[in-house]
């Protein structure tokens, strides 16, 4: 008999990235950057998974550029992913990605007792499509409100304005790549604390969720001459 608090006592938590695959993700090395960045962090997410036994973190991707496709669509136990490079080329269909994302945090497929989602947003420019309609859609799910969201963004052209309002907190702002060496800390940075903030939300009397604490910010990079701009 399973003992109780084992693996059938975990609670899912789901974690997505939202990768921009438009066409200027193929330019100075982004979209490799980016495929290297998260293979890296892999090994780091599933070593956390087992330090949190509370949790069994699911993880899935979209991608999107002339429009928005699940590029991991079965949601897979961290400890099994593995992770297939992206390509680049065309629009940055921004919007059919949280539209496609907010209709997998319906309930079901989201199943009620599991953690909150971490959400986390990549781009390297801004959205040609309805990013208005999509983040509605988004936030007009319980788990879309409630998910631990964070955005990156890639190089100077991003922008900043329609990254912070998927964030939906002032106080936690996109983080800004410049090169590959502060993506790969940015994804790691937003990965560990993605899961360590969903997987311990607070708890009001009586069991109602409470807000969840919003994580705290990384120091910014220290400027290196050898360490050049690139994105």
């Amino acid at each position: 008999m399973m003992e109780i608090g084992g693996p059938l006592g975990r609670r899912p938590l789901h974690f997505v990235w939202l990768a921009d695959c438009s066409g200027s993700m193929d330019e100075r090395g982004k979209i490799q950057s980016l495929n290297t960045a998260i293979r890296e962090v892999i090994p780091h997410m599933q070593k956390e998974a087992r330090d949190n036994p509370e949790a069994r973190v699911m993880v899935r991707a979209i991608k999107f550029s002339d429009g928005a496709q699940w590029h991991v669509a079965q949601a897979t136990p961290v400890e099994d992913f593995k992770w297939t490079d992206l390509g680049a080329g065309g629009l940055t269909a921004m919007g059919a990605a949280l539209r496609m994302l907010a209709d997998q945090l319906k309930m079901p497929p989201m199943e009620k007792r599991g953690l909150p989602p971490v959400l986390v947003l990549v781009s390297d420019g801004m959205p040609t499509d309805d990013f208005e309609g999509g983040l509605q859609g988004l936030m007009g799910e319980p788990w879309g409100k409630r998910a631990v969201r964070m955005a990156i963004a890639i190089g100077d052209d991003a922008d900043l304005d329609v990254l912070q309002r998927f964030i939906g907190h002032p106080e936690l702002k996109p983080l800004v790549a410049k090169n590959p060496e502060q993506l790969v800390s940015y994804i790691h940075w937003t990965s560990m604390t993605g899961i360590r903030t969903a997987s311990r939300p607070p708890s009001q009397p009586g069991g109602a969720s409470a807000p969840l604490p919003q994580p705290t910010m990384p120091p910014a990079p220290v400027a290196d001459p050898d360490e050049p701009t690139i994105f």
